[in-house]
């Protein structure tokens, strides 16, 4: 064969040559697209633009692209896995959050795979995408940045539930964060404080805000002036923050009572009075945390139970894949004041008080109640009825009396009643909010 015929021998081999099969990462290359959005059209699901979805099947007619038929009897079976995005797995809370999901997730047949955000949102884009290109059979996410249109979207194609944070229009499960900041400062207050400092975060999250503005609203209720100088928030709390806490602490006119917006900032500060030798003031953490019951005194806290959280998004979660067109529902998830002696401790007192057995009722009479949550100011959100108490009739246009702030820490209700009331969803009322009583399955009206 001469040199100038080794071209068209070539050619005609070529020519007579079975084509190769067209891969989907092929047609994906051909339409400038991602495999994944290929995957979409071929799989004839929702959430492809119009004009994507032509460029594809264009894509897909030219290079003669068949999917591979297992492929898309595997792609047909349900879906079985549950994605969490939380804030970090190193947080005793979303901990403990993503070990109930998981056991109530196993107990169905279903897989559960989360990823942290580290709090930043740039990392929680990736995350979201790296979760969500999984086939999930829903969504619980902590959301930081975010927005309410990115959910949306995915919630056409699995369930999507938003936790201790919400957005518009999407499935949500949270805690009265402003009325169980102001029941706790009432309770500060009923032990005689008046100065009584918040030690917070400066996270982007409407939480703090809203505990702050519940401290603030106890304050005023009890005819107390708020004192910008006793509030110390920072991005994270830290040892550094700690320091700063202790100097708080330090000052001739300084607070006798803590409110610590989360167990993180409730931890820095007792290493800093710890650190420096000084006085435990009256203290009540927003969240517990390991060890804080061996503490001398031990560390009084708002009970938001992870558990209640995780049962109820759970819940909430199956109930949208089985009913997506309902909703969404917003469920507050009730709160309690667990006293422990810190929280207890009054005004110059040389020793501690007695405190009741962990877990044991503290008694009171029928008449007292709970520590009077006030209302919130205007363009704050109105704070939910107590556990186990209920709920204000709003046309009563009253808040609660000056006086109201003194009376007596709340009840403790039997951890086993609060789990018991996660275990029922809520319906979707027509306000598309309900409000949790710990006294009644989640849900009642």
């Amino acid at each position: 064969m001469t040199h100038d015929e080794r071209p068209a021998a070539t050619a005609a081999t070529e020519a007579m040559a079975p084509r190769s099969r067209a891969r989907l990462i092929d047609v994906a290359t051909a339409a400038g697209v991602s495999p994944k959005t290929v995957s979409r059209v071929v799989n004839d699901e929702a959430g492809v633009l119009p004009a994507t979805r032509d460029r594809v099947l264009w894509a897909v007619r030219e290079l003669g692209f068949v999917p591979d038929r297992s492929a898309r009897e595997l792609k047909r079976r349900d879906a079985d896995t549950i994605g969490i995005l939380i804030d970090a797995i190193s947080d005793p809370f979303f901990a403990a959050f993503v070990s109930v999901v998981e056991e109530l997730a196993v107990a169905e047949g279903l897989s559960v795979i989360f990823a942290s955000t580290g709090y930043d949102a740039a990392h929680e884009r990736t995350q979201l995408d790296r979760l969500t290109g999984h086939r999930l059979a829903g969504l619980i996410v902590a959301p930081v940045a975010v927005d309410a249109a990115t959910l949306a979207g995915l919630r056409t194609r699995f369930p999507v539930v938003c936790i201790d944070r919400s957005r518009p229009g999407i499935d949500a499960v949270v805690i009265d964060d402003f009325g169980a900041a102001a029941e706790a400062t009432a309770a500060l207050v009923a032990h005689g404080h008046r100065r009584i400092a918040f030690m917070g975060e400066d996270v982007p999250y409407p939480t703090v805000d809203d505990r702050l503005a519940g401290y603030r609203s106890a304050l005023k209720a009890a005819g107390l002036p708020f004192d910008p100088s006793l509030v110390v928030t920072h991005e994270r709390f830290g040892r550094g923050e700690a320091a700063e806490a202790s100097r708080l602490l330090e000052r001739g006119d300084a607070p006798t009572a803590l409110l610590c917006a989360t167990s993180l900032a409730a931890i820095g500060t007792v290493r800093a009075i710890r650190a420096k030798g000084l006085r435990m003031p009256a203290l009540i953490s927003f969240g517990d945390f390991t060890l804080a019951e061996v503490l001398e005194p031990a560390i009084t806290y708002v009970d938001h139970d992870p558990r209640l959280l995780a049962v109820a998004a759970f819940r909430l979660l199956r109930q949208r894949a089985a009913r997506p067109d309902e909703g969404p529902a917003r469920i507050v998830v009730p709160t309690r004041l667990v006293p422990r002696g810190s929280g207890e401790v009054g005004v110059g007192a040389g020793s501690l008080p007695a405190v009741a057995a962990e877990g044991a009722s503290v008694a009171q009479p029928a008449s007292a109640g709970r520590p009077a949550v006030p209302s919130a100011p205007a363009g704050e959100p109105a704070p939910s009825a107590p556990a186990g108490q209920p709920a204000p009739s709003a046309s009563a246009g009253q808040s609660a009396p000056p006086e109201a702030a003194a009376l007596s820490v709340a009840v403790i209700e039997p951890a086993a009643a609060l789990v018991a009331t996660a275990f029922a969803l809520a319906r979707t009322e027509t306000s598309g909010v309900a409000a949790v009583s710990s006294s009644e399955p989640i849900g009642a009206s």
